[in-house]
């Protein structure tokens, strides 16, 4: 709860201007966690950049079957991997709809960096998906969600 009041400190002090706005500022300042921010690479703002994955669906569809079954199992494991390495903060899937299958979320610098991870996924490489890059400026809090997801799991998938 009380994150979500920082969050709020944090908008409200930037979009009010005077006293207020100062006095907002300094409660953001008070709960500053210097380390946390440059383990998350966070700049001042407490941002980092990112690179937005859209996987759409591709111009080749794997039948069912064993194949099929192989490269959804080999596209896991890639995930698994990216995000084991720090790389992949965020994936999942959409609903299917105008071509959209997934997004992933990667805590890289460049779109190249992000299109070099992306081919390694089976999903990728049997042309099921292909990939839209977009640089993304968003929260360093994002780092956080491989951890706190983790916590959430009950059950693997086999």
């Amino acid at each position: 709860m009380r994150k979500i009041f920082s969050l709020i400190g944090l908008c409200l002090s930037l979009s009010l201007g005077g006293m207020q706005g100062e006095a907002i500022a300094q409660t953001q300042t008070d709960s500053y966690d210097a380390a946390l921010a440059k383990r998350l690479g966070a700049d001042a703002r407490g941002m980092r950049q990112y690179v937005l994955v859209v996987l759409k669906t591709g111009p080749i569809k794997v039948p069912a079957g064993k194949e099929r079954d192989d490269m959804f199992a080999g596209h896991f494991a890639n995930m698994q991997k990216l995000s084991d390495a720090g790389k992949l903060v965020l994936a999942g899937p959409f609903d299917g709809k105008e071509g959209w299958r997934g997004l992933f979320i990667f805590a890289v610098a460049s779109v190249d960096e992000a299109r070099d991870l992306t081919a390694t996924d089976p999903v990728i490489i049997k042309g099921e998906m292909i990939a839209e890059f977009h640089p993304w400026y968003g929260s360093a809090a994002v780092m956080e969600i491989p951890s706190i997801h983790a916590k959430l799991v009950e059950k693997k998938n086999p």
